[in-house]
C-alpha cells in the first residue's frame, strides 16, 4: 500500500495548526509521499506524480471542498485509468462525506495512524463505493458527491457570510433561517432564493416552477446530520435527486423528518433515483454548490453519475 497524502493548508484545522503538514509527513515516513495544495492549479501536477509513482491510496487531509477539488483534478488527469482508493482524513470545516460513509471521528494524524497500522499488519481497509456526481458548467466539469441549487446554495452563501466557518456558525445560520421563515423575514428571502425553471430526469420533465431547491447526493447526508438522500446508495451508479417545492416555512416543519432520513411526501418534493438530470433555468446565472463549493453557470446544467470511487472507511 503506497500512500499519496494531500494536505490542504487552508482547510479549517490545518489553517489553525501550520505545523500539521510537517508532523503528517514525519508520520508517513517511507510509506508514501506528502504534497500540499495551495491552489487548484497544483492538483493536476500532483495527480500525474502520484499516478507515475503507483500510489494505491490517496489520503486527503481536508474537508469536503478539498475532496471535490482533488477528485475533479485527479479524474481529469487519470482519464479512464482507475483512481487510487481514497482515504478521507477529515481536517475541514465540513466533513460531510466522511460522516456519511462512516469514517471514524478523529483528526488527520489519528486517522493516518489507523491507516498506517493496518498497512504494517497487512490488513485491507474496508472499502465502500460511491459514484461521483459530475456537473457540466461553463468553467468545465466538476466532480463531487453532493450538489444543490436554490436554498442549498443560499444557505451556504449565508453561512460563509456569517464569519469564520465552523459547525457552530452552521447551526446559528440554520436557526436564523428557520426563525426568519416563520415571519417571512429578509434573511430567509435572501437565503431561499428559489431555482426557477424545469428539470429533465430520465426523459420526464418536472414542471417549470419555483423550487426551494433542486438537490442531489451520492451520499445520504448533506451536513449537520441531516439525511435528505437515504436512497442514495440504493441503486449502484445512481444518485438521489430531489426537487423540493414546499414554501420555506413549510419545509422547515419537515426538517425533523429529514434529520431522521425519512422520505419527503409527494406534496413536498419530486424524488428520483437517476443517472442524469438537466436543470433548465428560466433566468441566468444558475447558482449552485458542489461539496460545499459555490459556483455559477449560464444556461442549462447537466448533472450525471460518474465513475465509481473507492472510499476507505
Amino acid at each position: 500500500m503506497k500512500i499519496g497524502l494531500i494536505v490542504n493548508p487552508r482547510s479549517r484545522k490545518n489553517a489553525r495548526d501550520p505545523g500539521a503538514a510537517g508532523r503528517l509527513e514525519a508520520q508517513l515516513g517511507s510509506a508514501g509521499m506528502l504534497r500540499q495544495t495551495r491552489t487548484r492549479g497544483e492538483v493536476a501536477a500532483i495527480a500525474r506524480e502520484f499516478r507515475d509513482a503507483g500510489v494505491d491510496v490517496l489520503a486527503l487531509a481536508g474537508g469536503d471542498g478539498t475532496t471535490h477539488v482533488t477528485l475533479t483534478g485527479f479524474l481529469r488527469e487519470y482519464g479512464d485509468a482507475k483512481l487510487p482508493a481514497i482515504a478521507l482524513l477529515r481536517g475541514g470545516t465540513m466533513n460531510t462525506v466522511a460522516n456519511s460513509i462512516g469514517v471514524p471521528r478523529g483528526n488527520p494524524e489519528s486517522l493516518l495512524a489507523r491507516l498506517l497500522r493496518m498497512r504494517e499488519r497487512g490488513k485491507t481497509p474496508t472499502v465502500t463505493e460511491r459514484h461521483a456526481i459530475l456537473l457540466g458548467a461553463g468553467a468545465g466539469e466538476h466532480a463531487g458527491f453532493l450538489f444543490g441549487a436554490g436554498v442549498v446554495h443560499g444557505f451556504l452563501a449565508e453561512y460563509y457570510r456569517g464569519g469564520q466557518p465552523s459547525p457552530l456558525v452552521a447551526v446559528q445560520t440554520l436557526v436564523r433561517g428557520v426563525a426568519s421563515a416563520a415571519i417571512g423575514g429578509e434573511t430567509i428571502r435572501r437565503m431561499a432564493r428559489p431555482f426557477r425553471g424545469s428539470v429533465v430526469v430520465d426523459g420526464e420533465t418536472w414542471p417549470c416552477r419555483d423550487y426551494l431547491t433542486v438537490t442531489g447526493g451520492a451520499v445520504d447526508q448533506i451536513g449537520l446530520g441531516f439525511r435528505p438522500f437515504p436512497r442514495a446508495s440504493e441503486r449502484p451508479g445512481s444518485f438521489q435527486l430531489l426537487g423540493i417545492h414546499a414554501s420555506p416555512f413549510g419545509f422547515s416543519l419537515e426538517l425533523p423528518q429529514v434529520f431522521r432520513g425519512r422520505p419527503l411526501s409527494a406534496e413536498t418534493a419530486h424524488d428520483a433515483l437517476t443517472t442524469h438530470a438537466r436543470l433548465e433555468p428560466v433566468d441566468s446565472p444558475l447558482d449552485y454548490m458542489i461539496d460545499g463549493d459555490l459556483h455559477s453557470c449560464d444556461g442549462p446544467l447537466d448533472v450525471r453519475s460518474g465513475p465509481a470511487i473507492r472510499l476507505l472507511v
